[in-house]
């Protein structure tokens, strides 16, 4: 369906997995490939999405953008995090729908999964049980995209498909102390906090400038550096991290995570997913090409009772492999030469105890991951200093 002529739209093309997926086709010889950075291209104006799809009309479109962060960030930001997401969600994908785009591949989150969901996670857990409470917006957000590309498809005939990651990690991640995932934050801290053991300040004074924490940067009085540092649990040799380290989880390094994304857009249809291959003569071809009027299409939704429920379309990508945030934090501190001392909060929220993903669906499809943790710890680590070179 896509050839290497194929105009595609990778929204959030400088985030973790959009630069990934954005270099991963460039390496297979996609080389129409659109972008726009958040300054270019809000994705939560309605008005400015539909300009743009006026103006570009792609013929395949990955939605990598969304409104992410931690634990402390989704505590701290609820309504930001389902809003923005859904409006972002929202308003792609319907654009997509209304401009004929051939093929959508949307990017969750597994934290779309009960929090006592049994594990390893199958596709089937989602919606049986309540969320993890501290990311329940965001996860809540994802669900509705992921439903949406499955209703459009049973509606409309698209051919949008939903991939729901583990834990990412990678080149071009979050290192900011109280927005980034579990991974890059533990670096960072384990990594300052081995610094001020050495008094090395002109590090610190780096490490600062590139991304200032609280307004603080590397030109601050020592004093104030240490004291907007210890806000996080960063000290001299020590290190405090939220939670009691019990919990399990799974990571994914970023370009493995774009080399499954573009494999499934490339290579794998929504039919091919539910198993329906009459699917395939009731709907395809249906939304190829040009605007699309609702008014002209209602009819299609009438073939759906005759192939039965079809639910849980999504695909889960990760490795089948877990750790425990204890066990990283000492492997964080060996890569990075920390050898001071670690503790973990637990008066601070844990998140979901376990979140191991089923990636029985992804390897039936053709995928396997290539990058396991140990090496991934190093790779992100050397990365991490380029960016302070």
């Amino acid at each position: 369906m896509l050839d290497k002529n194929s105009k595609i739209y990778v929204a959030g093309h400088h985030g973790l997995v959009g630069s990934a997926i954005w270099k991963n086709l460039e390496k297979r010889g996609y080389n129409n490939l659109v972008g726009r950075s958040h300054s270019e291209l809000d994705l939560t104006d309605q008005q400015a999405v539909r300009r743009f799809f006026d103006q570009e009309r792609p013929d395949a479109v990955v939605l990598a953008a969304a409104y992410v962060g931690g634990i402390m960030a989704n505590s701290l930001y609820r309504a930001d995090f389902i809003m923005q997401n859904m409006k972002i969600q929202c308003n792609v994908i319907d654009e997509s729908y209304r401009h004929g785009v051939k093929k959508l591949l949307f990017l969750g989150s597994t934290c779309i999964y009960p929090k006592n969901a049994p594990q390893p996670i199958k596709e089937d857990a989602l919606l049986t049980s309540p969320l993890e409470y501290t990311n329940e917006e965001y996860a809540l957000a994802k669900i509705s995209g992921l439903k949406m590309c499955e209703s459009y498809n049973l509606q409309y005939g698209t051919n949008y498909i939903a991939v729901m990651p583990t834990n990412l990690y990678g080149p071009n991640d979050n290192f900011h102390l109280e927005n980034s995932h579990v991974m890059p934050a533990m670096m960072r801290k384990i990594y300052l906090a081995r610094l001020i053991n050495e008094e090395n300040w002109k590090a610190i004074a780096t490490d600062m400038n590139k991304r200032p924490v609280k307004g603080v940067d590397g030109s601050a009085s020592h004093d104030e550096i240490l004291r907007v540092l210890a806000d996080y649990g960063i000290a001299d040799n020590h290190v405090t991290l939220w939670g009691t380290g019990r919990p399990l989880r799974e990571f994914l390094w970023s370009e493995d995570m774009a080399d499954a994304s573009v494999y499934l857009l490339l290579n794998v249809d929504f039919k091919d997913i539910i198993g329906i291959d009459k699917y395939s003569s009731v709907f395809y071809g249906a939304t190829t090409g040009g605007h699309i009027d609702r008014n002209t299409s209602t009819g299609r939704g009438g073939a759906i009772p005759a192939l039965g429920e079809i639910r849980n379309c999504h695909i889960n990508v990760g490795t089948g492999i877990e750790i425990t945030i204890r066990q990283l934090s000492q492997l964080v501190a060996q890569t990075v030469g920390f050898k001071g001392r670690i503790d973990f909060d637990a008066s601070k929220p844990d998140g979901t105890p376990r979140k191991l993903c089923d990636v029985t669906k992804l390897h039936s499809l053709g995928w396997r991951h290539s990058m396991e943790v140990e090496d991934g710890v190093k790779a992100l680590y050397a990365w991490y200093r380029s960016t302070l070179v």
